[in-house]
């Protein structure tokens, strides 16, 4: 199968990208490396199956191109991360929004499935957990630029199943709920490499806000795996699934657990939201996938504990001179 990853060279995309490669498929990968990086796929490329373009996804000629030679397009393509958020909106609106209208637009040109990468921000401030696909969102202000990844993301879920109804296109959305292993890093405020990086060289580990707040973390492999097997069920289509773990932690035992796994003498310091982004920053306290749904659909099982996954990623920081 040819297959094409937006942002193949991000840390899920290099990911899929190396899986399916295992499985035979031909690859081909997109990205223009505003969040991604060539390090995450150099492995790759003496594979004669894996071929990459840097270029941004809104240059449709590339795009055209790469659409019309592939079977299944993984659109994973987006700008992510609270801090480029909060920093970045223009680019995080428009990068999200007109990339996937552009993908929709050339998939339905030539007849290629989709699968679509949403988020569990999805739900916004919803206190209803575990989260179900069905239930109703909540959101903070527009004047909060906290919200506005949730509503990118939405509007692409929309147009996804629009042209799944209107033009009859293969479209699968999944909702991923902290996705984490090695190659992630905590540039953008991705918590997980952050704490870890802290700790390894002993420096104040910060918690924003409490610390009460509530996760769930997958491991990459199990997501990957996941998202893949979606894409070969034509019963997914038209549908939306959580993935990830429903397994939860605070981030301040979070914290707590990668300072003793790592032996670190670093402090845990608490820093006020409205210092670590901006005045009145919305977050949401409590982040769990009910995983019903794509357990029922493909069997979906986590193989991966949150033990497991911060051994990995622990590993990963350790042999790479802790570059972040």
């Amino acid at each position: 199968m040819r297959v094409l990853i937006t942002g193949g060279a991000g840390f899920i995309g290099s990911h899929l990208a190396e899986e399916l490669l295992n499985r035979g498929d031909m690859v081909y990968v997109i990205d223009d490396l505003s969040t991604g990086r060539l390090e995450n796929v150099e492995h790759l490329m003496s594979s004669p199956r894996f071929n990459i373009a840097v270029e941004t996804i809104l240059n449709e000629t590339v795009m055209d191109r790469l659409v019309s030679e592939c079977d299944v397009i993984y659109h994973l393509a987006a700008a992510v991360g609270v801090e480029l958020i909060v920093n970045k909106p223009v680019e995080v609106i428009e990068r999200n929004i007109l990339g996937t209208e552009v993908v929709l637009k050339l998939a339905a040109r030539y007849l290629k499935d989709v699968v679509i990468t949403s988020t569990s921000e999805i739900y916004g401030k919803s206190d209803r957990v575990p989260f179900k696909e069905s239930d109703d969102r909540v959101l903070g202000p527009t004047t909060k630029n906290r919200w506005s990844y949730s509503s990118t993301k939405a509007i692409d879920e929309f147009l996804g199943l629009a042209y799944h109804k209107e033009r009859n296109l293969g479209v699968t959305i999944v909702r991923l709920f902290n996705t984490v292993g090695p190659r992630q890093t905590g540039q953008y405020g991705m918590v997980i490499p952050r704490f870890v990086v802290k700790a390894l060289r002993n420096e104040p580990i910060t918690v924003y806000g409490n610390g009460q707040q509530i996760r769930c973390f997958g491991y990459v492999g199990d997501v990957v795996n996941g998202i893949i097997s979606l894409a070969n069920h034509k019963e997914a289509n038209g549908q939306i699934f959580n993935l990830g773990n429903d397994q939860p932690i605070s981030i301040l035992d979070l914290a707590k657990k990668i300072k003793e796994k790592t032996n670190s003498k670093s402090e845990i310091v608490f820093v006020p939201y409205n210092e670590a982004y901006e005045e009145g920053f919305e977050d949401m306290s409590v982040r769990i996938p009910d995983l019903t749904k794509i357990k029922t659909m493909i069997g979906y099982e986590p193989k991966h504990n949150l033990d497991m996954i911060l051994d990995e990623v622990i590993k990963y920081f350790s042999h790479d001179k802790l570059a972040i």
